[in-house]
């Protein structure tokens, strides 16, 4: 038999899957109506078991068991999200908390980490204005609590470079207080060594900033030999060097180091030349901007094969873009992790209500972030 009569076997085959493949749909859809007229829940563990073992058990050739068992289990992903549609269609209130218009313009309390000359506060700048008073913190974890406990209406809270990689403490403050993100910037980052005026850069050993900024210029740490000093931030590190008596070094802006009246000793230090840092903004509530469209949240998948698959799945069969999946540790002991996630949708679409209610009602844990 010829290659093109081969094709043409597949193809035929392929036809009547898919004829099948639309059937079963459609009971699905009659299956999720009696579900919805019973007040039955989509996700049936134990039946989901029984068919997946059956079909190994049926499937003959002993290489292709686990092939079918992945086949069927994408089937039946595929019929729970359709179910979970079905069931939204007449669903008064949506699977994710209600919301508020984000006023921004009027926020009047405002938390940044660190001190004035930050990114962090180009960022909320760029956010509710430059006029606006920021109150600044000296960690992370104080605006979240800040914000947490309504002494801030809104914080401002860096999350990710585009050179060094995400900031992962504020991943992990994300999973550990109560707020929702609203909105996100990105600042361009330009780092420059800055030194007091009386100190030449030939005379510095150690250099000072945040770990971010330290990452993102390590290639020039390393060519010169600096030994790297984390600190807090890249405008508090900047203010250390200015009321040192040492002979120090700082990675900040040069913004930064003209208004602590330092002395520039060298620009554009970063390891690539476009340099970027996306901002959040966080508040306790949900709002909602009109721009919105970037959906974030937080999940922990089962520590079984495929679950990272099914997932995955979950997103395509929506049609919806996953552009960022994070993973961290649960630090508990063991080596499982959570999964921070962010995909472009409507909040208000039936197949993101679909996949949102889908996420929070059949995993382990799971919490809506925001959008923004």
């Amino acid at each position: 038999m010829e290659l093109i009569d081969l094709r043409n076997n597949i193809d035929e085959i392929d036809s009547s899957i898919l004829k099948l493949f639309e059937k079963r749909m459609a009971v699905c859809r009659q299956v999720a109506q009696y579900k919805k007229e019973n007040n039955l829940p989509i996700f049936q563990g134990g039946r989901e078991n029984e068919v997946i073992e059956r079909i190994k058990s049926k499937t003959s050739d002993e290489n292709l068991k686990n092939g079918t068992a992945t086949l069927f289990t994408t089937i039946m992903d595929i019929s729970k999200h359709l179910q979970q549609q079905e069931m939204l269609k007449e669903a008064a209130q949506p699977p994710f908390p209600a919301h508020i218009e984000a006023k921004l313009d009027s926020a009047s309390k405002i938390a940044c980490q660190g001190i004035s000359g930050s990114n962090s506060e180009t960022a909320a700048a760029m956010i509710f204005g430059s006029d606006k008073p920021f109150t600044f913190y000296p960690t992370f974890e104080d605006v979240f609590e800040a914000v947490e406990n309504g002494e801030a209406d809104y914080g401002v809270i860096p999350i990710h470079n585009s050179t060094a990689g995400s900031v992962t403490q504020t991943y992990d403050l994300m999973s550990k207080y109560n707020t929702y993100i609203v909105k996100s910037v990105c600042v361009e980052i330009n780092h420059c060594i800055a030194v007091k005026q009386d100190t030449d850069i030939s005379e510095v050993s150690e250099i000072y900033s945040h770990p971010q900024a330290l990452s993102q210029c390590s290639d020039y740490i390393s060519k010169k030999g600096f030994t790297p000093i984390n600190y807090s931030n890249t405008a508090t590190a900047a203010e250390y060097i200015a009321n040192s008596s040492e002979k120090l070094a700082a990675i900040c802006s040069e913004e930064c180091a003209k208004q602590f009246g330092l002395k520039i000793a060298k620009t554009n230090v970063a390891n690539v030349a476009s340099n970027f840092t996306k901002f959040i903004c966080i508040s306790k509530k949900f709002e909602l901007t009109k721009e919105a469209d970037t959906i974030s949240v937080i999940l922990k998948l089962s520590n079984t094969q495929g679950s990272l698959y099914r997932l995955l799945t979950k997103f395509t069969v929506n049609g919806l873009n996953l552009e960022k999946l994070e993973s961290r540790p649960i630090k508990d002991g063991s080596f499982d992790v959570m999964f921070y996630l962010d995909f472009k949708g409507n909040i208000f679409d039936k197949s993101v209500e679909a996949l949102i209610a889908d996420l929070s009602q059949n995993l382990e844990f799971f919490k809506f972030l925001g959008v923004h």
